[in-house]
């Protein structure tokens, strides 16, 4: 039997998911695995990652086994491909040993075109009976990071997933996938999984749709500026992500007192509850999340029009994979991250904790500890930066922005202005000379009552008043000495260390500061009005997210509203979520298009032919109505 075509690939895409062509990358990829050949994709999210497996699923002879530690979705992701018209299942422990002997055997009898499957499946008995006797016809690994000790996920259970598939006897082609890799993170998925010469891309890590937006505030006034956000963006659906359990509980019960449909979400709560709570954000009747970082990973919900982050997360790979599940439509969405020197320290204290994993020698504690500290680092890079805030993120994973010109995205609350960029070079060098001084045996607080000439018991008591040092910066408040010392941390030219107690040294590039190049700006914040949060005057303007999602590019808000309505009452119907019926950016293609027969319903981005058979006519008719009111 010839090997599929890429006309069959193309066929798949247009009759199961309503699109014409394929994106950036899916292409290539899709044509590399057609071919027999081993992929490694990196693609942000909202890219269409996953067609890059599900398409060969669909033409291939065989079954694809897809592994995913996404167990809690797994049901989700499988019922929108059943409503796509493919054949799907999943196995993995919230199904019955019965129910998972069934899945095994209907599998085996070549029922379905795609099994998805946690990592710990791997290693049962029945499973390795079935995958070495069936007909594989891919082997993709979802959220490929996650098999990196160097990634932000790691998964001790990854890691079988080499042997597994070096056991096979017949080997298919192997697929990679994730949103955020760096190059290290890459080479280590290729030699850990085993690939074969593998067609590698990384399509970019740009989200253009997405606003970007950091703002400084104390843990008090945090909890008030989301719940302004939220109550601004009623109609909209958003996850608010939070460092602790304590802080998730807090911040939810603060929304729901304020009149938000939220809910909540994270590792101390009851399965059942935790399962409840994510079907009610899915299908919209809990339209905010708020959750740890336990929720979310790989999520389909396409309609999230904000993330926002209550506490500042520990690398900059959790931070744009949590901000990267909003807007996976494509539509225009918002990532507000809100920040305090408070989440450095709760960062710096989960380093120390994780850095105590008994199945590491301490030299591989010791590296991993000091993996995390450098991330964290650059994390607080990214909050206190005074340049653009895409840029910031897209040098980080080492894509270059295009030469010549400023580098402003005009799409992120720094390029939009709103804060004063006032020059702390002084300040800076006077904290290096100190710190230099006091060799490095002290922590932030002793730095900052040195350099402010403090009369305290302790500064006095160990003579540090005689320090060259002391008062050099007595003009300066605390707080602000105490910035500049964040700021050094942030460049590396200074380093805290681990521990109960931990003290500022010198970071490696300290001896940056002492040259007459160095310069350093910081950050100081100026309120503006309008939109919550964020610089105002960005296209969403005062009314939010809903001005994008309902009525951009001339679609009428009201017809969109009418079919939002419907798309809830079908899915409702089914036991599904909305967006399994049609996406927001479907509609809104809807609103533009206008259909009024079949053959003008297929022409709308994201309308197959099973789509069409089980909704066109309802949705033709409420189109109609609407035209005819």
């Amino acid at each position: 039997m010839p090997a599929p075509a890429l006309d069959d690939a193309r066929r798949a895409l247009r009759d199961c998911f309503g699109y014409e062509d394929f994106r950036l990358g899916q292409k290539s990829v899709i044509e590399a695995i057609l071919a027999g050949r081993d992929a490694l994709a990196v693609m942000p999210t909202g890219a269409g990652k996953s067609l890059c497996y599900q398409i060969p699923s669909i033409v291939l002879p065989g079954v694809a086994i897809v592994v995913s530690p996404l167990v809690s979705l797994m049901g989700d992701q499988v019922r929108a491909l059943v409503q796509a018209g493919v054949h799907a299942a999943y196995l993995n422990s919230t199904l019955s040993p019965a129910a998972q002997g069934r899945v095994i055997e209907r599998a085996r009898a070549g029922e379905f075109d795609i099994v998805y499957v946690a990592p710990e499946r791997l290693e049962d008995a029945r499973f390795v009976d079935f995958a070495s006797h069936a007909r594989i016809a891919l082997i993709a690994v979802d959220e490929a990071h996650c098999v990196s000790q160097w990634g932000q996920d790691f998964r001790p259970s990854y890691l079988q997933i080499g042997a597994f598939i070096a056991k096979l006897s017949a080997r298919p082609a192997v697929c990679a996938l994730t949103a955020t890799a760096t190059e290290r993170v890459r080479d280590d998925i290729v030699r850990l999984l085993g690939l074969s010469d593998p067609y590698r891309i990384v399509t970019g890590f740009d989200r253009p749709n997405l606003h970007f937006a950091v703002e400084r505030a104390e843990p008090k006034r945090k909890i008030a500026r989301i719940a302004a956000y939220a109550l601004e963006h009623t109609e909209d659906s958003g996850i608010v992500y939070c460092s602790t359990r304590k802080d998730t509980e807090a911040v939810c019960d603060a929304l729901v007192s304020a009149g938000v449909r939220a809910t909540r979400y994270h590792a101390g709560l009851p399965a059942a509850e935790r399962a409840a709570n994510q079907q009610a954000f899915i299908c919209d009747d809990a339209p905010v999340m708020v959750a740890t970082n336990a929720f979310g990973m790989g999520i389909d919900k396409s309609n999230v029009r904000y993330v926002l982050h209550h506490n500042m997360p520990a690398s900059i790979e959790a931070y744009y994979q949590e901000a990267g599940r909003a807007g996976r439509d494509g539509l225009p969405s918002e990532c507000l991250l809100f920040w305090s020197e408070k989440d450095l320290s709760t960062c710096r204290f989960f380093i120390e904790q994780e850095s105590a994993n008994e199945e590491l020698s301490p030299e591989e504690a010791e590296a991993v500890r000091q993996t995390r500290r450098r991330m964290l680092a650059a994390m607080e890079g990214y909050c206190m930066t005074c340049g653009c805030l895409r840029e910031y993120l897209l040098r980080y994973f080492g894509e270059e922005v295009a030469a010549g010109g400023p580098a402003k995205c005009g799409n992120c609350g720094n390029c939009e202005g709103g804060f004063e960029r006032i020059d702390v070079t002084g300040e800076a060098r006077a904290v290096m000379r100190c710190v230099q001084e006091l060799r490095g045996e002290w922590g932030k607080g002793m730095v900052a009552d040195v350099l402010r000439g403090s009369k305290s018991e302790k500064v006095l008591s160990f003579g540090l008043d005689r320090a060259n040092a002391y008062g050099a910066l007595s003009h300066a408040s605390a707080a602000h000495v105490k910035d500049v010392i964040e700021l050094l941390v942030a460049g590396r030219y200074l380093d805290v260390s681990e521990g109960k107690f931990p003290k500022v040294g010198f970071g490696p590039n300290f001896r940056v500061a002492a040259t007459p190049e160095f310069f350093l700006f910081m950050k100081r914040t100026a309120r503006k009005s309008g939109r919550a949060g964020a610089g105002g005057g960005h296209a969403f303007g005062s009314s939010g997210t809903r001005s994008a999602s309902a009525a951009a590019d001339g679609a009428p808000g009201e017809l969109f509203e009418r079919l939002r309505v419907l798309r809830k009452q079908l899915a409702s119907e089914q036991g599904i979520a909305p967006y399994m019926v049609f996406s927001d950016a479907t509609l809104r293609d809807m609103c533009a298009r206008l259909p009024q027969t079949e053959d003008e319903f297929l022409e709308v981005n994201g309308v197959g032919q099973t789509k069409l058979l089980r909704y066109g006519e309802a949705f033709l008719a409420e189109i109609a109505a609407f035209e005819n009111r």
